[in-house]
């Protein structure tokens, strides 16, 4: 082997292990800045679960939804919670931003904005439940 290409040898060798050790700095760093984005989403699926905005928002569509005679359905999926009645589902989902109210019609995404668990669980409740009406008498 020739010094030039001894030396090619080297000089890829090198860039190859710079290149490797690039990539591990990214890749810890995309791991640090997931695992912080994980951590935050938690402490929002924690606050939504233990809030009592939460538990007033289940009262209220249950409320509703029995006064209109619609069932809703009520399940927590992961961290997500997420309320379903007839064709329309409202999921709230924690995020490391904060919690999202998402509504959803026949599969559709309508509409989706931030939670305020300060706010008024009803106005939640009378969105998902908007336009529906007792099923007429004689189920047909």
């Amino acid at each position: 082997m020739s010094f030039l290409d001894s030396l090619e040898s080297n000089l890829k060798n090198l860039e190859a292990r710079e290149e490797s050790a690039s990539r591990s700095t990214r890749g810890r760093r995309r791991r640090e800045s997931d695992r912080a984005s994980a951590m935050a989403a938690a402490e929002n699926a924690a606050r939504l679960k233990s809030s009592p905005y939460t538990a007033e928002l289940l009262r209220q569509v249950t409320r509703m939804g029995h006064a209109i005679r619609t069932k809703v359905r009520i399940m927590w999926i992961g961290a997500t919670l997420r309320l379903e009645a007839r064709e329309r589902r409202l999921e709230l989902r924690p995020s490391a931003e904060g919690i999202s109210a998402v509504l959803i019609e026949n599969g559709v995404e309508i509409r989706s904005q931030r939670l305020n668990l300060g706010g008024k669980p009803e106005d939640l409740a009378k969105e998902l439940l908007k336009g529906m009406s007792p099923p007429s008498p004689g189920g047909g």
